[in-house]
């Protein structure tokens, strides 16, 4: 794949799916730049936004949401731990469940990821219009639907 600065190459234009992976991968670099700035990752974010949204979800199910290992989850969980972000209300043990909550230091390392999201997406508008945003979120939306494992077209 091509530098995203470059612009894409030639044929690109006729390949949507190229060009979305094109977007995603630029818009994801300046946001993993952005977050680092903040002592943040995206799956730190992610494992926090999980949380957050969900307390309580397992290792397991924090990892198959991120498409990760549980070992790799543990290690982002301890590192969130570390920070003072994540707290572990249960004694760990194994074949026990994990009641992994967000902290209020959590809470704000999740807040500055959101405004990490909120400047990539002001970034966006400017690029495309309200308008063109509008309709992009739709056509997105649509296309995760139909593309979810078992929907036919």
């Amino acid at each position: 794949m091509t530098d995203a600065s470059e612009g894409p190459p030639a044929g690109a234009a006729t390949s949507p799916a190229l060009l979305l992976m094109m977007l995603g991968r630029q818009l994801r670099e300046q946001a993993e730049a952005e977050l680092r700035e903040q002592g943040l990752s995206m799956r730190y974010f992610s494992a926090l936004g999980h949380l957050a949204h969900q307390p309580g979800l397992s290792y397991s199910e924090l990892a198959r949401r991120d498409g990760i290992t549980t070992q790799s989850m543990q290690a982002t969980l301890r590192r969130l731990q570390d920070l003072g972000a994540v707290e572990l209300l249960t004694e760990p043990g194994r074949g026990r469940t994990a009641d992994l909550q967000v902290t209020e230091a959590g809470q704000a390392l999740l807040e500055k990821g959101r405004a990490v999201l909120r400047a990539a997406d002001r970034r966006l508008l400017d690029a495309i219009g309200n308008e063109g945003a509008g309709q992009l979120a739709g056509l997105l939306l649509q296309a995760l639907t139909g593309l979810k494992p078992g929907v036919s077209q």
